[in-house]
């Protein structure tokens, strides 16, 4: 019993649910790749992609020949029927039949011309039971060729429009998609510092309240020997109350953080984050012209303006050709032949050839056709003035994030300039006080200082990183390797 008492002990806290939470060292570079891998967000796009392809594989085989082939075997038919006698009078008499068809049939869509040509070959069989009022029989029904066009005109050719549209539709989802990619790179990046920054002012609160604890100490020695006044040593037992206050909702915030960060990055089980400051920025400097270049060569936004405008056009065109004279060509040539022997269906076959012209003249629609017209000529002049300011917009705001990036590579740097400074003065500030050179008044005006430049100098990082990866995305190009983010 002792042995089986130690054996489960050790067995429920070895167990997952007493286990310690695992450590994730990462970098910010890591914490990307591992988005742009794993996340949620990512699958969602992965998949969004997917369908996108397989719209487009759908398009590619409009243009290509479809070869079918159609058979029934059998269509049984054992009935009664109404049929009218060669007298003229009608009588119901039985019906007993079985008829099996089988036949191949290749058609192919011409997009120059919105017409379609086709060619059929087949085979049908009757077998007729006998009945009281018919014997026996069988016969064959040969269509050794059939070939055939049908070619509309003045009509709407969807065809040809697919071949200018669709493409465009798909290389707008591939770099969507790279967007989208990016987009986590910089919501990876919003995440990775809210967690480090709430990590290090764990870190500083922690070291605040072991300083503060340390300055009581102090205090309340110096206080006993009459050195400080009451109000001091009261200011200093409240600065370390608020030091535990702090750290507290500190150490909530950061949990809070890493939750999100572990969500995001799409991490089931329970993991804190150990994460190394991304101090070291890239010396990249970004000209305004050619970042504009890069995002009217690589952005989806560049495709998107020409795909709205094509469609706009297209539905103009649509509307020009339903409001017009409508006609269709149609034409076919073929072998047939019947026999009641199978060899003897396929022998001196007759041709057989129909060829018409079908029209459809509007004559009074009370000016539906010109309302249909005019309202698609007004949606493509919209959307061309929407096109153009969404291009400004587009240029605008690419601009605007370059010169913000050179001004937020200069804000780094005096900030970590800054911080250093408000460090070395908290030092001297701290021996100082514990040697009773200065009043508490200094220390806390320096802790203050060393505090806002820690959140200044990270505030200044995080605000570079996350406009670089911006950039990026606006961008689709790679400014540290000079290459582009598109294949």
């Amino acid at each position: 019993m002792k042995y089986f008492l130690q054996f489960f002990i050790v067995l429920i806290v070895s167990s997952p649910v007493f286990s310690q939470t695992d450590i994730l060292r990462m970098t910010l570079s890591e914490t990307i790749a591992l988005a742009q891998k794993e996340a949620p967000d990512v699958q969602i796009s992965k998949t969004r992609l997917s369908n996108r392809y397989w719209f487009y594989q759908s398009y590619l085989g409009d243009y290509k020949p479809q070869i079918n082939l159609d058979a029934t075997l059998p269509n049984l038919n054992r009935t009664i029927q109404s049929i009218i006698l060669p007298d003229g009078t009608q009588a119901f008499v039985p019906r007993s039949f079985m008829e099996n068809t089988v036949g191949i049939s290749l058609s192919q869509e011409i997009a120059l011309t919105g017409g379609r040509i086709y060619a059929f070959t087949g085979l049908d069989r009757l077998d007729i039971f006998k009945t009281d009022l018919t014997g026996k029989s069988t016969s064959y029904l040969s269509t050794p060729v059939v070939i055939g066009f049908e070619q509309p005109l003045f009509g709407f050719n969807q065809l040809k429009w697919n071949r200018e549209i669709e493409p465009l539709k798909y290389e707008e989802a591939n770099r969507v998609h790279i967007e989208e990619l990016e987009t986590v790179a910089f919501q990876s990046t919003s995440l990775f510092f809210e967690v480090l920054i709430s990590q290090l002012n764990v870190e500083a609160l922690m070291k605040n309240k072991t300083d503060a604890d340390t300055l009581l100490k102090v205090s309340q020695g110096r206080f006993s020997v009459g050195k400080i006044a009451e109000t001091e040593l009261l200011q200093i037992e409240l600065s370390s109350m608020n030091a535990n206050a702090d750290l507290a909702a500190a150490r909530l915030n950061s949990q809070t953080n890493t939750e999100r960060l572990r969500n995001f990055l799409g991490i089931e089980k329970a993991v804190n984050f150990e994460l190394e400051p991304p101090t070291e920025i890239p010396n990249v400097i970004i000209d305004e012209a050619l970042a504009l270049q890069y995002a009217e060569k690589y952005r989806s936004a560049s495709i998107a303006f020409l795909r709205r405008l094509k469609e706009a056009e297209q539905e103009v065109s649509r509307a020009k050709a339903q409001s017009g004279l409508q006609a269709n060509i149609s034409g076919r040539f073929g072998l047939s032949q019947t026999a009641v022997d199978f060899n003897k269906a396929y022998t001196d076959p007759i041709d057989q050839e129909q060829f018409s012209i079908r029209l459809t003249v509007p004559i009074a629609d009370w000016g539906k056709s010109k309302a249909r017209m005019e309202v698609a000529k007004s949606n493509q002049d919209l959307e061309r003035m929407n096109v153009t300011q969404d291009r400004i917009n587009f240029e605008r705001e690419i601009s605007i994030k370059v010169q913000q990036f050179d001004l937020l590579r200069t804000q780094v740097e005096l900030a970590k300039r800054a911080f250093d400074v408000s460090q070395k003065r908290l030092d001297i500030t701290r021996k100082r006080y514990i040697i009773g050179k200065i009043e508490i008044v200094e220390l806390n005006l320096a802790l203050r200082e060393q505090d806002s430049g820690r959140r200044s100098y990270y505030s200044a990082l995080r605000a570079f990183w996350t406009a670089y990866y911006e950039l990026r995305r606006l961008t689709l190009f790679d400014f540290e390797k000079d290459s582009p983010l598109v294949k």
